[in-house]
């Protein structure tokens, strides 16, 4: 099994940016296809994007070309880049560990002016 903890979230107006980190526990994190996912209030909770074990990426279409998925093998370390960020980005950002459907506890983003 694995433990995931996010971190990095906090509040920013619109257009600006954060980096969401997920640190991993456990071992073959390496070896795992990582996801971060959100949810918003009132909505399910979406795939955001998505990095395969050779660092090969996925975006959902809404954050394509301003977000970007990145892992550290060496730290057991995840990241989200989220760039031009929009209100309707608002929502807790989770990250998961899709071979052992893990989730870590969520860390909350709002975007507001």
């Amino acid at each position: 099994q694995v433990q995931l903890v996010e971190s990095g979230g906090g509040l920013v107006q619109p257009g600006g940016s954060l980096r969401l980190s997920c640190a991993a526990s456990g071992s073959f994190f390496s070896q795992h296809v990582m996801g971060w996912y959100r949810q918003a209030p009132g909505k399910e909770r979406e795939l955001v994007a998505r990095i395969g074990s050779y660092a090969d990426t996925d975006y959902a279409d809404s954050v394509r070309g301003r977000f970007t998925i990145s892992r550290d093998n060496a730290k057991n370390m995840m990241y989200l880049q989220m760039n031009s960020l929009k209100p309707e980005d608002t929502a807790v950002y989770y990250c998961k560990d899709e071979h052992w459907e893990s989730w870590g506890q969520g860390t909350q983003v709002t975007i507001s002016a």
